[in-house]
């Protein structure tokens, strides 16, 4: 592809969105592309919505479920000259809103986290932080609050101490403390901040606790519960999976009541997709968002952020190599955001121009689908991608 250039009087017809945005600038350059005797052009704009920040991928628990246990990639905290590249680059992200730390890791072990949050929030962004609550002392929580971090999503797999312990290996009751100091400290300091999320893994060993989960929301304040599909990275794991390539029992959506102080509010169930459809939408690239790794290595989703293997729709076995489109140690963020690769990638996922392996009559001999690849479209592919989908889901 090539550059050319044009002004608001040039002449181009473009998307209604791109006109009414405030930051839109007088002069607009675009990525030229032709596909099938029809020319494509794809605007440069730096008009990444929102970043998640690995700050590590290190962790003090060993769950089951984790793609931790299957990767090759090595467990390293991010280094402070790496996050500094980064907030450099949000200079000239003009429409960036929120700031993600979560990951595969878990972001609490990172010593200079709450330096990270500090910086962020300095800048008028909006902080989510995700964590598995282990760690989420009640000092922790009342600096969080006071640096005015407004959501917080903890990783809650059972309702049973139980089961909680035996997916995550550790004691529920000292999550379920950790929130409740929490709630606590929230109140001290008269702050409605940060909304708590619960996100909840469901399996076939405690998907019979999903009907107690709104209740235990209830009782910890939570605003929101995120339930997603597990990804099998195991054989293990397999046998745990409830969706399937056939239409499955969905689940039923319900909200339930939140008490915050003299008020009730009403606090939402999101709940996964059960089985592969025709629908595939990619909240990554819809949502505007990046994923900048422990390295400052820049992948456009989770899926492809790392290095491992998993068990696809078809039980069949599927290698991922991770997909970095630059490294802010070597590139400006902006400049990764607009390159002609991942503008033209985001194109491909909007339009979805790729196959549905798992509907082809030559998936059973294709060995395309033990990578991720595909007969045709763009590589790395999103042809059998579980979070496009919302099988998958990540806060």
């Amino acid at each position: 592809m090539t550059i050319i250039r044009s002004d608001r009087t040039g002449g181009l017809i473009l998307p209604d969105d791109f006109r009414s945005r405030r930051h839109f600038p007088e002069t607009i350059e675009f990525w030229l592309n032709e596909r099938e005797g029809d020319i494509i052009l794809h605007p440069r704009l730096p008009d990444a919505h929102k970043l998640y920040i690995e700050s590590t991928t290190g962790c003090n628990l060993q769950c089951k479920t984790c793609v931790r246990n299957v990767w090759s990639d090595p467990q390293a905290a991010m280094k402070m000259d790496v996050f500094e590249n980064i907030l450099q680059g949000m200079q000239r992200l003009p429409e960036l809103r929120r700031v993600v730390f979560t990951s595969f890791g878990e972001p609490l072990t990172h010593p200079r986290i709450l330096d990270m949050i500090r910086s962020v929030r300095e800048r008028g962004l909006a902080v989510t932080v995700g964590t598995n609550g282990v760690l989420l002392t009640p000092e922790i929580s009342a600096e969080l609050i006071r640096l005015g971090v407004d959501r917080l999503v903890v990783s809650v797999d059972g309702v049973r101490p139980e089961t909680h312990s035996s997916v995550r290996g550790t004691a529920l009751a000292q999550v379920l403390e950790n929130i409740r100091a929490l709630n606590e400290a929230k109140r001290e300091q008269a702050s409605l901040s940060p909304a708590l999320g619960i996100e909840f893994v469901v399996l076939k060993s405690n998907i019979a606790e999903l009907a107690d989960l709104t209740g235990l929301a209830t009782h910890l304040n939570a605003a929101r519960v995120l339930v997603s599909n597990v990804l099998p990275y195991t054989a293990e794991m397999c046998d745990e999976v409830l969706y399937g390539h056939e239409p499955q029992q969905p689940f039923k959506s319900a909200g339930f009541p939140v008490h915050i102080d003299a008020w009730v509010t009403w606090g939402n169930l999101e709940l996964p997709r059960m089985h592969w459809g025709a629908e595939r939408r990619c909240r990554f690239v819809n949502d505007r968002a990046m994923v900048i790794g422990w390295d400052g290595g820049v992948a456009p989703c989770y899926a492809l952020s790392h290095n491992y293997s998993y068990f696809a729709i078809d039980r069949r076995q599927k290698t991922v190599e991770r997909y970095v489109l630059g490294n802010v140690g070597q590139d400006d963020l902006a400049e990764i955001w607009m390159s002609e690769d991942y503008v033209r990638f985001r194109s491909e996922v909007r339009m979805f121009h790729f196959p549905s392996c798992p509907d082809c009559d030559l998936r059973e001999t294709c060995d395309l689908r033990g990578r991720n690849e595909s007969c045709w479209g763009w590589n790395p592919s999103c042809a059998d991608c579980l979070w496009a989908q919302d099988i998958i889901r990540c806060p």
